[in-house]
């Protein structure tokens, strides 16, 4: 039990690195959490930060969530499955040590779990992420329905632990989104055009 105790603590201080908050510090002298949304997640940091930055935090996101898969692989969970572990670095990137406890909304971090784990699930789910945005330019919308759509797409994989755990995120990251729920319902919801960030 104590490698499960240590490969969650991984997991959880993995996620914990806040990427949007540290680049933003470093290079642009700017504390992305008092601009924008105020969200540490790679949207605001693309919103903020620029096209450049934001792809890196992004990439440090996805990151987080496939390390820690990858690195339990390697670790004898005593036949649990590393999927489930590896939950930790989602709560890890949502609730940082590192930010006080107050981190992004999970999806880029589920992403590189899903992609360590599942990779053709994550490259399907990808396509679904680029057509769903560029149609609807809403960041929040688009997450929500590709995590949604993912879980159905898990079936074919027949894989209930994977199916259990993308259900779990798919209500947990639309908990998170609660506040757009609400602007989406109201028409105030930010757009973006994917092909317009700022350099």
């Amino acid at each position: 039990m104590l490698s499960i105790f240590l490969g969650a603590t991984m997991a959880y201080l993995l996620g914990s690195i806040p990427s949007g908050l540290w680049i933003g510090r470093k290079f642009f002298q700017i504390d992305i959490r008092q601009h924008g949304s105020g969200n540490l997640g790679a949207t605001n940091s693309f919103r903020i930060l620029g096209k450049k930055a934001g792809t890196i935090v992004l990439l440090m996101d996805l990151l987080k969530g496939s390390i820690s898969v990858l690195l339990l692989k390697q670790m004898d969970l005593h036949g649990v499955s590393p999927l489930i572990i590896a939950l930790f670095a989602v709560v890890g990137h949502t609730y940082p040590l590192f930010a006080n406890f107050k981190g992004g909304k999970a999806v880029a971090t589920f992403a590189g779990v899903i992609l360590a784990y599942q990779p053709v699930l994550f490259l399907i789910g990808l396509g679904i992420f680029i057509l769903t945005l560029a149609i609807s330019k809403m960041v929040s919308f688009t997450s929500m329905l590709t995590i949604s759509i993912g879980v159905l797409l898990s079936l074919y994989f027949q894989d209930m632990v994977l199916t259990t755990i993308a259900l779990l995120a798919d209500i947990f990251i639309i908990y998170r989104h609660r506040t757009n729920i609400q602007r989406i319902l109201n028409g105030t919801e930010a757009k973006v055009d994917i092909f317009k960030w700022k350099k």
